[in-house]
């Protein structure tokens, strides 16, 4: 038996390739194929865009597959969710889709668009948006380059997905505000997570993910203390949970080991010297399992 999984092509698909490798996973990716080979006979991917993937896991045709959580409202699939991935192109946070104008324009809330032109991929969660706030705008379907219709004057605002702002800020767009959240999911066939042995399998895959991306922005640090230092090294060490603590062959010594935020450990290694810390080693993690 094999789990038809479904992989998303475009703006996740390097990164969803990297989380899956750091999960244990090797995926290989022809330029020119939709078959990509991984190491792992019980998986059969298939490489599809993010904004297909619930149309197709509902039909049955994937049992499961990598999207957006705004795709599947947008598309209005009835689809099971199996867990949350919080990662993308540019970082770990939630993508926002975002209504902008140009930087220049008389537009300053969304209401200011009353009988305007809006362009997005985003057509119906749009127009939801806008039926809420009892505005009457006319919103066209983009096939892409959405941000240059708006500064070329074919339309007055994009509704576009954006993680940092800095595209939009590029083109010289400002944003009025935020339409919606959203965060990658794994998505499955219903009756495909009706099914034991599939259901497990995303289970389990679903596990190492979020491991591989919870471990994403942290590393191991591992040190050793005299024990009279013990208490004032700890005392500096931020950590997930308390350190775990065991004693070395040398009386009077003990080791330590944590895991720590990336970003913090250039201020606290030069603490924990302070403090009696001695033979410290960073390390990189490929998985962090709660």
């Amino acid at each position: 038996m094999k789990l038809k999984f479904g992989l998303p092509k475009g703006s996740l698909q390097e990164a969803t390739v990297r989380m899956f490798k750091k999960a244990g996973f090797n995926i290989s990716i022809s330029l020119r194929s939709y078959f990509p080979a991984i190491d792992d006979e019980e998986i059969a991917p298939f490489l599809l865009r993010a904004q297909e993937m619930a149309r197709y896991v509902a039909d049955g045709a994937l049992d499961c597959g990598i999207t957006g959580e705004d795709w599947t409202i947008e598309n209005g699939r009835s689809v099971t969710k199996v867990c949350e991935l919080i990662y993308g192109k540019q970082g770990l946070r939630p993508v926002r889709w975002v209504l902008a104008v140009p930087n220049d324009s008389k537009i300053k809330k969304p209401e200011d668009l009353n009988g305007k032109r809006i362009a997005t991929e985003l057509v119906n969660a749009t127009r939801e948006y806008f039926k809420k706030k009892k505005v009457n705008v006319d919103i066209e379907f983009s096939w892409g380059a959405t941000e240059a219709k708006v500064g070329a004057g074919l339309v007055d605002a994009i509704v576009e997905l954006t993680e940092t702002g800095s595209s939009l800020r590029a083109n010289n767009l400002r944003i009025v505000d935020t339409i919606c959240e959203s965060t990658t999911i794994i998505v499955a066939n219903k009756d495909s997570w009706k099914n034991k042995w599939k259901r497990q399998k995303m289970e389990s895959i679903a596990l190492l993910l979020k491991g591989a991306i919870a471990a994403e922005e942290k590393v191991g640090l591992k040190m050793n203390v005299q024990k009279k230092n013990l208490k004032k090294v700890i005392t500096a060490l931020p950590a997930m949970k308390k350190p775990t603590v065991s004693s070395l062959s040398q009386k009077g010594w003990c080791a330590i080991e944590t895991i720590v935020d990336e970003k913090v450990v250039r201020n606290i290694i030069p603490k924990l010297k302070e403090q009696g810390a001695q033979g410290i080693i960073e390390y990189p993690l490929n998985k962090v399992i709660q």
